[in-house]
């Protein structure tokens, strides 16, 4: 797990990355929570979803946004915390040309962060995304969302209410054959603070149900020519 120094928009960019000895193996990133409110890639959801890849052969990804522990430079309103996201992505496949796909893994902020490099990054094939404050942001720009994924919630979140999570992404549509998952941590705060174990559970049950047909759908991609 070595430490690695990026470069990235704003100055260099801190991370934590896991090499996969397959050189074709998908690559993984992972988004760290709101950088004002303490969030950084060593929180625990982050830690939890770095190894639920990493187990699963992915090269895995995680990252300070800039201003965060040695990231240089300051907060930018997830502007510049999306670029960062594209730079950090741009430069492990850099790493990893041979690999298949990608997936992108985010909490709270980081979700948002998430779900919008997804809607710019054809290579994205899936996403996991816990806690994403749709009430906070706007998540109409998944219009329509290109890939599936799953996004998990605590029935006991007074930050983003798990009501309000489930409001906004009934509204979003979807790509022709793709399908967001929802499920819900009935306890579970925002932190998912004595709740992970369950966040765990859920996170690793969707990758092992879905990944295979990742893999399918993908090798058929580049079969046909279809990106």
């Amino acid at each position: 797990m070595p430490d690695v120094i990026i470069p990235g928009p704003a100055g260099r960019l801190e991370g934590r990355y896991s090499p996969s000895e397959d050189p074709t193996a998908p690559i993984a990133l992972i988004l760290h929570a709101h950088p004002l409110g303490g969030g950084n890639m060593e929180n625990p959801t982050v830690d939890m979803m770095y190894d639920a890849f990493r187990k699963r052969g992915f090269a895995t990804l995680r990252f300070n946004f800039r201003g965060v522990g040695r990231s240089q430079g300051s907060y930018d309103q997830g502007l510049g915390e999306l670029s960062d996201a594209a730079t950090v992505l741009d430069w492990v496949q850099g790493y990893n040309q041979g690999a298949r796909f990608c997936w992108v893994a985010g909490h709270s902020f980081g979700a948002w962060i998430g779900m919008q490099l997804l809607m710019r990054r054809p290579e994205i094939a899936g996403f996991i995304s816990v806690a994403p404050p749709t009430n906070m942001y706007d998540f109409t720009f998944l219009a329509p969302c290109p890939a599936s994924g799953i996004i998990v919630h605590g029935g006991a979140d007074k930050i983003v209410p798990a009501d309000d999570v489930e409001r906004v992404m009934s509204k979003v549509r979807v790509q022709k054959g793709i399908e967001i998952t929802t499920e819900v941590v009935p306890d579970a705060n925002h932190l998912f603070s004595d709740h992970l174990e369950e966040l765990q559970r859920h996170v690793e049950a969707y990758l092992d149900a879905h990944l295979p047909g990742v893999e399918k759908e993908r090798a058929e991609r580049q079969i046909t020519g279809k990106r």
